[in-house]
């Protein structure tokens, strides 16, 4: 076994309760990419093969839990648009340009904010999931890939099917839980596909053993749509569908019921937080207090770039914690330790990973670090300082990352790819489908 050791200032394990270790350090098996030991330096007794004195405070890498990462190349279209509206008038004509090569650029110009900002894990959810899987490889990340499945883009029967079929082939192809990048199903929504669709992929999911993520409940106008249609609201129809059957993440869930939460509940779906991109859309303010109580998995998301607008998760994960207080006018109603794994331990867990998310024995080493020598981290009180790193943090602020013991950020610099490069590329690309 060859062993490296970090040594810092603070260890934040993300355990759930606001733990920090003081003077710690983090066992890394270099074979393997995990974890063989946390704690202080004296509690870890001698060396390893190699020691590197970080500084500042290492923690778990963040997890993107919904994201489009392609969508870079239409960041900022249509703003000011409600969400029906801005996706016709906004955002499709230019995705409808898109090219598998052009969606390799804008999702690497993704994975690289986002590894400068500290997230290690995205879900990402798009159509030319190759492309994307492509892409994610160059850069060192961990991702789920959903394979987008639109009405848009499988207009009959026959489409549907084998789109079904495509999707199912890159599944078995990224199955390997082991890997950096697995592969899952992708249905836009209830309102897009309906009933019949719904229930030929779940059917479709199950023969893949694979996961499905879903948007779910994002908009008033949303939820009246789908009840006019067929009387009954699209959580109900992903029930009877029996995608609820399967392991199931929803986004947003701004406008489920209390019966909605409790199907979901009942399934072990978990709801995925988006609070920047519902607030820049008017789409409205999720009850994610009302999610816990039903018993509802909850995780942390950016959306896309188009509505966020930018992949920062420091600014997500504390407007989630803000929100929540704000509009319960209760400052207890989600709390700094709990704010934090909603975008780590839990966001790994909503993807079905029990070793990401919280640095311990056995989980991946997936680390980033945040440098405490700034102005927003003084004074620097040790009573303070986890909600201090959860309130005050910055993308700004993290300097170095690790994906399974690999250094994907030194010192603000990726190590794997040239990002003067791809953003170069990704302002072409941007130009030429805003103007066609």
């Amino acid at each position: 076994m060859s062993m490296q050791r970090l040594i810092a200032d603070y260890v934040v394990p993300g355990e759930g309760d606001g733990t920090i270790i003081a003077n710690g350090a983090i066992d890394i098996d270099t074979a393997t990419g995990r974890i063989v030991a946390v704690g202080s330096i004296d509690e870890l007794g001698e060396a390893a093969d190699a020691v590197t004195m970080i500084g500042g405070a290492l923690m778990p890498g963040l997890v993107n839990a919904h994201a489009h990462g392609p969508m870079t190349l239409v960041r900022s279209a249509g703003d000011g648009l409600p969400l029906m509206q801005w996706l016709a008038e906004g955002v499709w004509p230019r995705e409808g340009r898109l090219t598998p090569d052009d969606v390799v650029v804008g999702m690497q110009l993704a994975s690289c904010e986002m590894l400068l900002a500290g997230v290690t894990t995205s879900v990402e959810m798009y159509a030319f999931e190759d492309a994307v899987a492509q892409a994610i490889e160059t850069t060192g990340a961990r991702a789920q890939v959903m394979a987008g499945v639109l009405g848009a883009i499988c207009p009959t029967p026959e489409s549907f099917s084998a789109r079904l079929d495509t999707v199912s082939t890159f599944c078995a192809k990224f199955s390997d839980p082991e890997a950096l990048i697995t592969g899952g199903f992708g249905p836009h929504s209830a309102y897009d596909l309906g009933p019949d669709r719904l229930t030929e992929l779940a059917a479709a999911a199950a023969s893949a053993e694979a996961m499905i993520h879903i948007h779910l409940e994002e908009t008033s106008g949303e939820r009246e749509q789908i009840l006019a249609a067929h009387g009954r609201p699209a959580t109900q129809i992903l029930a009877e569908a029996g995608v609820l059957d399967q392991p199931t993440v929803a986004a947003h869930g701004v406008w489920l019921d209390d019966h909605d939460l409790a199907l979901l509940a009942d399934a072990s779906t978990t709801l995925v937080h988006c609070p920047m991109s519902n607030l820049k859309l008017g789409s409205g303010i999720a009850n994610i207090a009302a999610w816990k109580a039903a018993g509802v998995g909850r995780a942390v998301g950016t959306d896309g770039v188009a509505s966020n607008d930018n992949l920062n998760m420091w600014e997500d994960l504390r407007l989630a914690a803000l929100l929540a207080r704000g509009t319960s006018h209760d400052p207890a109603a989600v709390s700094a330790a709990a704010a934090f794994a909603l975008a780590t331990k839990e966001g790994a867990a909503a993807i079905g990973f029990d070793d990401l998310g919280e640095l311990r024995a056995g989980a991946w080493a997936d680390i980033i670090r945040v440098d405490l020598d700034q102005p927003s981290f003084a004074p620097g009180l040790d009573e303070d300082r986890f909600a201090n790193i959860v309130f005050a943090g910055t993308a700004a602020a993290v300097t170095d990352v690790w994906v399974a013991g690999n250094q994907v950020v030194a010192q603000r610099q990726l190590t794997a790819i040239d990002l003067d490069h791809i953003m170069d590329k990704a302002k072409n690309i941007g130009q030429r489908l805003a103007a066609d």
